[in-house]
């Protein structure tokens, strides 16, 4: 599957319902939580509709625990295809994560063991998941802070072997794959160069906290610079994709996140020039 490039987007967050609802913006599309607005009705829904006639929106979620190992929740599936049929997005994307165990949600997005067997067993859910929605689905990679003893693959190694055998997207977030290289002492360059170029539907951007010890994926400030850089090394492996910043804590006013928008064009602009080839 071959999805739009739809430009340069930001996370819908309630705290601009009103300001994109009462003008225009600079916006090319959003992006919003599914599990907001897996809701029987309200104003969230109401905003979505209003927001929907007016720019593409993707939905991403963050609950549908992909790598458990407990049975997939046919609730929420059913949930999250009522809501697909309403909203019509663009495409529809999840975290390779876990995030519970036995019935119990940790509210967290945790990484996976990557081996063999755990790859299997997330292909064959992303297929059942894909086979459910009728409809291909993008993971996107996820900040980690420890890994497997266990693992015999690369995170990279990993998430492409598995968009290979299901057959879905990439939804690739460099600021999270900065984070991880920090974190883990891997190559960043690295782990891009071993993404296939033709299963990346979107790329991230968000900011981060820098622990000394640590680096932390907090969505609560701007993309620093070394991040950019990546997204523009990202961009000239990957072409002109999708693109979307998330700021999720300390949400700023939305000019503030306009304009870091506004930077996410000019860097794509700098790569491809107005020939949308790498320039």
């Amino acid at each position: 599957m071959r999805v739009q490039n739809l430009g340069h987007g930001v996370g819908l967050r309630s705290q601009h319902y009103n300001r994109v609802l009462e003008a225009p913006t600079s916006i090319d599309w959003f992006e919003v939580i599914s599990e907001n607005f897996m809701i029987k009705g309200g104003r969230p829904l109401q905003v979505l509709d209003q927001v929907r006639r007016d720019y593409p929106v993707v939905l991403h979620g963050v609950s549908l625990s992909i790598g458990s190992s407990d049975p997939l929740d046919k609730r929420y599936l059913e949930a999250l295809a009522k809501l697909i049929h309403r909203v019509e997005p663009a495409w529809v994307s999840d975290h390779l994560c876990w995030t519970g165990v036995g019935g119990h949600n940790a509210h967290d997005l945790l990484p996976l063991p990557y081996t063999e067997e755990a790859l299997l067993h997330t292909v064959q859910r992303v297929i059942a998941v894909q086979d459910f929605l009728g409809r291909q689905i993008a993971l996107e990679n996820v900040s980690t802070y420890l890994s497997f003893a266990g693992s015999t693959l690369s995170e990279w190694e990993f998430l492409a072997e598995l968009a290979e055998r299901a057959d879905c997207g990439i939804l690739l977030d460099v600021n999270n794959i900065y984070v991880s290289a920090a974190n883990h002492g891997f190559d960043a360059a690295t782990y891009l160069a071993g993404i296939p170029r033709d299963r990346v539907w979107q790329i991230h951007l968000a900011g981060h906290t820098d622990h000394g010890s640590h680096l932390l994926d907090t969505h609560s400030r701007p993309v620093c610079d070394p991040v950019w850089s990546l997204y523009r090394r990202a961009l000239q492996r990957f072409g002109s994709v999708a693109s979307l910043v998330e700021w999720d804590e300390d949400i700023p006013a939305w000019e503030v996140l306009e304009a870091e928008c506004e930077r996410a064009k000019r860097e794509c602009r700098d790569v491809f020039g107005n020939s949308g080839q790498v320039a």
